[in-house]
């Protein structure tokens, strides 16, 4: 008898990454969310089980109360795997209780969402000598003056808490180009009732965001990493990951790796960096605290890491490994990679014949699989049923 892993939210591929991440290895893999409705990594052929449970915010207490009674019926603890901030917020809320029923590699209540919070989180990296771009509190009385002093413009104002920004405007940040738009910025996110700060831009093109992702051991030492360079993101420029590749950068390991050593944090976490193009220095610019959307391309380049700490929670911890190579290895988001392109394309980024030959190396895709083809057409049909209602929606008028 194993221990079940059980993944929460099935809404999105970082799912279905976990999912072939663990379905391989024969682990039982409980799939979980809130609706059936878009959950497409329920279809992959990895799912032992699959429960449409309480929403984790509205129904947060009923939710709780699932989870605990589903774990009440195992013979041994899962382990659990949130695949978005949002159930990781609710289990940082509830680890105490949780960590009762599940394994989980975090032992610090408090800690996920200190890291989550870009405000703790900044402070966390002044204080152990990581740089951080310059950024000023929304909250700060002298704010427009400071920006125009010591940020400058064009900068962001970007959120303390992601997924209440995300939510309110389906964006990471506002890109900001003088004083009148950041005002307007400041003014929707209070509107929103969502904390943000105002940061300078780190110099360079999005090929300058590179990634450290690692796992840390329950004695918080990183037994497990790799480094990857992101060549697109949608939306552009300060969108998420549409096309990475992993490329070896010993200096985010030196960086990384005592920091998290630092903060006693346990378990997987990716630290983003941009890297600016006039000194050369490495800048933090947020860390992801569950699995990220690189997952598929980090296994294929040679650390499984939903494996990793499936295997070190139940008692066999796997031998440490790093990357040390350049792999060639590339995660390609073949839906938002497209709109990527064509918006490169459209602003003068990019040209073709700077994209094209980004595909000359072995690609995992964010969905498209062929030994697990299922979650791909239902990628598919969720996607004809946005273009549709739009149609209908331009008919109407």
């Amino acid at each position: 008898m194993k221990n079940k892993a059980v993944i929460l939210g099935s809404n999105y591929f970082i799912a279905l990454s976990i999912l072939r991440s663990l379905g391989p290895k024969h682990i039982h893999c409980v799939a979980l969310d809130h609706t059936k409705k878009g959950s497409y990594a329920f279809l992959s052929k990895y799912v032992s089980e699959s429960y449409i449970c309480p929403h984790y915010k509205n129904e947060e207490q009923a939710f709780l109360d699932f989870l605990i009674d589903f774990s009440k019926k195992q013979e041994l603890k899962p382990v659990l795997f949130p695949c978005a901030d949002n159930y990781v917020e609710f289990i940082d809320a509830h680890l105490d209780e949780l960590r009762e029923y599940y394994l989980i590699p975090q032992t610090q209540k408090g800690l996920y969402t200190e890291v989550m919070n870009k405000d703790t989180l900044f402070d966390l990296a002044v204080k152990h000598g990581v740089r951080v771009p310059e950024s000023i509190r929304s909250n700060d009385p002298d704010l427009i003056h400071k920006v125009n002093q010591t940020v400058g413009y064009p900068c962001i104002v970007k959120p303390v808490d992601s997924p209440a920004f995300t939510k309110a405007f389906r964006l990471k940040s506002f890109y900001i180009n003088n004083e009148k738009e950041l005002i307007d910025g400041l003014t929707k996110a209070r509107n929103a009732n969502v904390e943000v700060i105002v940061q300078r831009i780190i110099p360079g093109f999005d090929d300058h965001m590179y990634t450290y992702d690692a796992y840390m051991n329950q004695n918080s030492d990183v037994t497990h990493w790799v480094t990857c360079n992101k060549f697109r993101q949608y939306p552009i420029n300060f969108g998420a990951s549409s096309f990475t590749i992993q490329k070896y950068v010993e200096e985010l390991h030196t960086i990384g790796a005592p920091f998290f050593k630092a903060m006693g944090y346990k378990g997987f976490a990716e630290i983003e960096f941009k890297k600016d193009a006039k000194t050369g220095e490495y800048y933090l610019i947020e860390i992801n605290v569950r699995t990220t959307t690189l997952n598929s391309m980090l296994a294929k380049a040679g650390v499984n890491f939903p494996y990793v700490q499936y295997m070190e929670l139940t008692g066999n911890p796997v031998e440490p490994y790093a990357v040390r190579q350049d792999t060639n290895v590339a995660f390609w988001f073949e839906y938002e990679d497209i709109l990527a392109i064509k918006a490169y394309l459209k602003t003068k980024q990019l040209k073709w014949k700077d994209i094209l030959p980004t595909f000359k190396r072995p690609i995992v895709c964010a969905v498209f699989d062929a030994h697990d083809i299922k979650p791909f057409f239902g990628m598919l049909g969720m996607i004809f049923g946005r273009f549709t209602k739009k149609l209908k929606r331009i008919f109407v008028r």
